[in-house]
């Protein structure tokens, strides 16, 4: 078959699907693309041609029209996400700057170790013209582009510069799309020219392929010695990661943990996975976690992870685990995880792991009084989760919790809260009540500012029948507002939540705390001494998303917004709440972190605040702990 090497790849994309567990689903359902010129002719005559080739819409790849290449990643991350990791969208942009936005969304898919398929198009391979227009010289390597900004932040990358050279290169990516513990950004760079050249192409690589993905049973050995640490202890406690979740694992953490009675905290990426109700959930662990979770885990003499990088938050730092003789148990498909904290790895999928794992322990359980104490102890916590949620002056503006109180009243299982930077992520982990394995959609791997609104495009493309709400702070709005079009383009009924405190309220709260006082981090007019300080900058953010097609409502008080909220709930069309936060009182604001988080302030300084800062610092720093 005579086809383009665009052509081509849009016909192998079209045909290949994913399965687990007898489920079948297309893997590649559909292209996200900006065209310029390193793409249009190639990518986008494809496209164009496949799609005219299918007026019915059925076996076509669906095509998405994005405003920002960045956007485009983020939407198909979340997509990947909500499908988890089932399923992956394709990304199409041109060369130079249209390929160079890719890489902050690629790194974000590949810190969450999320399937997203990148296709940016690259200089001429035959060089025709040297240089091209966005050609990037360098004097040292003559085959480099700006592309390969991109191999640190793919999992795979490949370029593809002749047309036969696409059939390893494309069975490869599906390979790597494909895999639970490599998955992530896979590259295939397209040289325009090459994009555009003719090939005689075997039939069989056009033929459906059925893409297994693995679930890896743990060895026999680590699992007996892992049950055998599990029985010993006496304090333990489990942290689910994302990995739960991904695996399917929720019904295999429920049973053992109901089983055995042991406590379990969660990652970011792992809440949800029992749902905030049940008996052994003691909430989120770490620097944003409760007090319940952080307190278990400082006196836990085994901690067992489950599907989790065990980052600094986690760990808060280094300093979370901090009993004598503490062990670590770590259930995770990839290796380089399963050994971290010099823990005893179980290398295998989460489902099956603690399956095998809850009949090796049959029959042991921890002591009531053990579980009562920690059961008295999440309630407690839940108490203050109710003050803060508190709004007992309907009239009065809202602060952020009660914002979080009014969400918490309105939802249900069925709704999806998307979040990833800012002050709302750490209120979010301590605080919020996730009632389904995939309500809490907080992206806090690479915690990226910008993810929100394409994030939860993604997920209404994967969940369309779900109300979906970005929840989003004014810093995160203003850098990255541009897919609401799409999201009317396209009628998705995005809820948004647009949250203005006036800049940036997480960094600034932790400017003050590390001594540099909040310096350039309002949104504010100069002052007389040169500092942001003045009056909050005449910004009208609900105007700028109304003049992008959002229907806006405006809340003042706490009554307006909770009568807004829900009209946005019950809205068919992309619509959002606009709302200026309170600053927090002592009664209604968030409880403080129960954990540290390492972030190195200034060892001289010369204003009192910094010096003060410092000897904080020198404190908790002491406590850090190297487990080996």
């Amino acid at each position: 078959m005579r086809l383009t090497t665009a052509q081509a790849l849009i016909r192998f994309l079209s045909v290949q699907y994913s399965e687990r567990d007898g489920e079948r689903q297309r893997l590649i359902p559909a292209v996200w693309g900006i065209f310029g010129h390193g793409n249009v002719a190639g990518l986008g005559q494809a496209l164009a041609e496949h799609t005219a080739e299918r007026p019915d819409g059925t076996g076509h790849l669906r095509f998405h029209q994005g405003r920002s290449e960045q956007a485009m990643v983020h939407a198909a991350t979340g997509f990947a996400r909500q499908s988890r990791r089932l399923a992956a969208h394709a990304v199409t942009t041109s060369i130079g700057p249209g390929a160079t936005n890719l890489v902050t969304g690629a790194a974000l898919a590949t810190v969450n170790r999320l399937p997203v398929l990148l296709l940016p198009g690259d200089t001429f391979a035959t060089r025709p013209a040297d240089p091209v227009l966005q050609q990037l010289e360098l004097p040292y390597a003559g085959d480099m582009t700006v592309n390969d900004c991109l191999r640190p932040v793919s999992r795979h990358f490949d370029r593809v510069t002749r047309p036969e050279a696409l059939i390893p290169a494309a069975l490869t990516a599906m390979r790597v799309l494909t895999d639970p513990a490599a998955t992530g950004a896979v590259t295939l760079a397209l040289p325009q020219d090459v994009q555009a050249e003719a090939y005689d192409w075997p039939e069989e690589f056009f033929a459906e392929r059925t893409w297994h993905i693995r679930r890896p049973a743990p060895d026999t050995a680590s699992l007996t010695e892992a049950a055998a640490l599990l029985r010993r202890a006496r304090r333990p406690l489990v942290v689910a990661g994302g990995g739960v979740k991904y695996a399917g694992a929720e019904a295999a953490l429920d049973a053992f943990a109901r089983a055995t009675g042991i406590p379990v905290a969660a990652t970011q990426a792992g809440k949800g996975a029992l749902p905030h109700d049940h008996p052994q959930d003691v909430g989120a662990l770490g620097h944003t976690g409760t007090a319940t979770a952080d307190d278990l885990a400082r006196t836990a003499d085994l901690v067992l992870a489950v599907g989790t990088r065990l980052t600094d938050f986690t760990t808060a730092s280094g300093t979370l685990f901090a009993a004598d003789g503490v062990r670590f148990a770590h259930l995770n498909l990839d290796p380089a995880d399963a050994h971290k904290l010099a823990a005893h790895a179980v290398v295998g999928d989460a489902r099956e792991g603690l399956t095998a794992l809850t009949g090796l322990v049959e029959g042991h359980r921890l002591p009531d009084a053990h579980v009562t104490a920690y059961t008295a102890a999440k309630a407690d916590w839940e108490a203050r989760v109710d003050a803060a949620y508190a709004a007992p002056y309907p009239t009065a503006r809202p602060t952020q919790t009660q914002l979080l109180g009014a969400l918490d009243a309105l939802v249900t299982g069925e709704d999806i809260l998307v979040n990833a930077a800012g002050s709302l992520p750490g209120d979010l982990h301590r605080l919020w009540r996730a009632r389904s394995a995939d309500q809490y959609h907080v992206e806090y791997g690479y915690s990226c500012m910008g993810y929100e609104i394409p994030g939860a495009l993604g997920i209404l493309l994967a969940d369309p029948h779900r109300p979906v709400w970005a929840l989003v702070g004014d810093g995160t709005y203003l850098m990255n507002p541009t897919e609401l079009v799409t999201a009317v383009q396209e009628s998705l009924p995005l809820k948004l939540v647009l949250v203005d405190n006036h800049g940036y309220a997480s960094i600034g709260g932790l400017s003050r705390a590390v001594g540099a006082e909040g310096f350039g981090t309002a949104y504010r007019m100069p002052g007389p001494g040169g500092l942001l300080d003045g009056e909050p900058l005449p910004l009208d953010l609900a105007a700028n998303a109304a003049s992008l097609g959002v229907r806006m409502l405006r809340a003042e008080t706490v009554a307006e917004l909770r009568e807004a909220l829900a009209e946005v709930r019950a809205a068919t069309v992309p619509t959002g709440v606009y709302v200026r936060t309170e600053t927090p009182d002592t009664v209604s604001s968030p409880t403080p972190p129960q954990a540290w988080w390492d972030v190195p302030v200034a060892r001289t300084a010369h204003r009192e605040e910094a010096a003060r800062a410092r000897q904080e610092y020198d404190r908790n720093v002491a406590a850090r702990r190297r487990h080996l």
